[in-house]
């Protein structure tokens, strides 16, 4: 398939200025398999641009730095929650990739779809857009061949698909909802943060953010199907926003954007979570973290900081510092290799580039202006 790109009169100026190249190629005239290679020394961040999403891709050079690729065409739109400013999905996992299968997954909330990408290196070929099976899909999940998409809209819901030669299957059996109260404002603190999954697979795990404080679990069956209901813990006034796991996968390092912490929890065999520790950010507006070995790396969307910590087997975190982004600090990725962390920030849709010192403390090493990227979430790098 070919690669698809939307490019208007303005938008061809400014990618351009940019570096950005608009040609197209299939997979057969670069001589890849149908199915993708693999992503490779690459940066992938989403625009979710309410005139079209687009995923724009950067080369990753030997240092670390960023160089403009090219703009891919989702085939979708992005929304803007209400009372979001610098995150207009206002969550974490948006666009999600699929190494096992070589597949980029972007969700277009303003559409309520998802699209899915081959990945060839550092070039995208769209294979697929399809329903999101809810409304304002915000976050997505891979787990060997099973793929949750959260929607966050009319109370939220999650939607299962497999994945089956290169391709989403919609699997409408796997939908299951939040039951959240649809009414509740603002819609940035009131609609779920993200889907993931713990425990080697076996469970399916949401925050609803504000709307009810809880984690949910869902337990899955050996095909990836959830349970009916999820085990729910409550957590009162901790807005529960973005989370990664341990190496062990049932231990979850959790976002807290009301009391601007990040905390630690076993996920036990029932679904339930035991709290291990909290450790105070001392920041603004804590919503998203990441992971690289054992370190973690926490945005402060208020402060545009990140806060560092080394997390322990034990579930500890120890505070490492703070680095400085530009305003607006929201998701971020770290290369495959473990060297260098990308930050979007929402503020001016800029995307800081740092590598990663020996002790984990970050030095920056350069910025890109992702076009038409204001208020985007969703971040890949290899």
């Amino acid at each position: 398939m070919h690669t698809t790109m939307r490019i208007g009169a303005a938008a061809v100026a400014v990618l351009t200025a940019a570096g950005i190249s608009a040609g197209t190629a299939s997979a057969a005239e670069r001589g890849h398999s149908a199915f993708g290679w693999g992503a490779d020394r690459v940066v992938f961040a989403q625009t979710d641009a309410t005139t079209g999403n687009q995923v724009v891709a950067y080369h990753r050079g030997d240092d670390g730095r960023l160089t403009p690729l090219a703009a891919y065409d989702t085939g979708g739109l992005g929304g803007v929650l209400g009372s979001s400013v610098v995150d207009h999905l206002a969550s974490q996992g948006s666009l999600t990739y699929d190494r096992e299968h070589q597949l980029l997954y972007a969700v277009n909330a303003g559409s309520d779809t998802v699209s899915v990408f081959a990945v060839h290196g550092d070039r995208l070929w769209l294979r697929q857009t399809l329903p999101s099976g809810g409304t304002f899909p915000v976050s997505v999940a891979v787990h060997d061949d099973a793929v949750y998409v959260l929607n966050a809209l009319n109370g939220g819901s999650v939607q299962g698909y497999t994945v089956e030669d290169g391709r989403l299957r919609e699997r409408r059996a796997w939908n299951r909802p939040l039951g959240l109260d649809p009414n509740a404002t603002p819609q940035f603190t009131n609609t779920p943060g993200q889907v993931g999954f713990a425990d080697r697979g076996r469970k399916l795990v949401v925050t609803t953010k504000a709307n009810g404080d809880n984690v949910d679990v869902f337990a899955l069956d050996e095909d990836g199907a959830p349970a009916p209901a999820p085990v729910v813990t409550n957590l009162p006034g901790a807005v529960p926003f973005a989370f990664v796991t341990g190496p062990d996968s049932r231990t979850l390092y959790l976002t807290e954007a009301g009391p601007n912490a990040v905390a630690s929890f076993r996920v036990n065999g029932d679904g339930t979570l035991t709290p291990l520790q909290t450790a105070a950010t001392g920041q603004s507006a804590t919503c998203w973290i990441t992971a690289v070995g054992d370190l973690l790396y926490v945005s402060n969307a208020g402060s545009a900081t990140v806060s560092i910590y080394r997390a322990g087997e034990d579930g500890s975190l120890q505070p490492i510092g703070t680095a400085a982004t530009d305003p607006g600090t929201v998701d971020s990725a770290a290369s495959h290799d473990g060297r260098y962390l990308y930050v979007q920030t929402g503020g001016q849709g800029i995307l800081d580039g740092y590598a990663i010192n020996r002790d984990g403390t970050l030095r920056p090493i350069g910025s890109e202006t992702v076009p038409n990227a204001v208020g985007g979430e969703g971040i890949v790098a290899a």
